[in-house]
């Protein structure tokens, strides 16, 4: 595992563990439907993170983006697919993308070489 990969998921579980500890019934609720909105369904898990990853992208959230991408490489996704995944974003998106694709671009490098 990578450095930025490292630091990414331990802040996400410490921060995630604080929140759950003091959560209210509707936040566990949306973290909930979170989790299982991306479980297998009709569609499978790679495709729905594929999904994310896009929808992340074009909305901009760097966490969210860096989270995607370590699901699509549990999932299996390969080189050629996320490059069509960054491809579909940036053209969804529009050049303001372009700065998350760089950093998205990175966490991938370091994704598939810590692999």
């Amino acid at each position: 595992m990578g450095k930025l990969e490292e630091e990414f998921n331990a802040y996400r579980t410490k921060m995630n563990d604080r929140i759950m500890a003091t959560a209210n019934t509707n936040i566990k609720r949306f973290f909930a439907l979170d989790t299982t909105t991306y479980a297998e369904g009709a569609l499978d898990v790679k495709t729905k993170e594929m999904l994310g990853l896009v929808a992340s992208m074009v909305l901009r959230c760097d966490d969210c983006i860096k989270y995607h991408l370590g699901k699509c490489h549990e999932a299996g996704v390969n080189h050629d697919e996320i490059n069509e995944v960054f491809m579909i974003a940036n053209l969804v998106g529009g050049s303001i993308v372009i700065p998350h694709y760089r950093r998205a671009v990175e966490y991938w490098d370091e994704l598939t070489q810590s692999a």
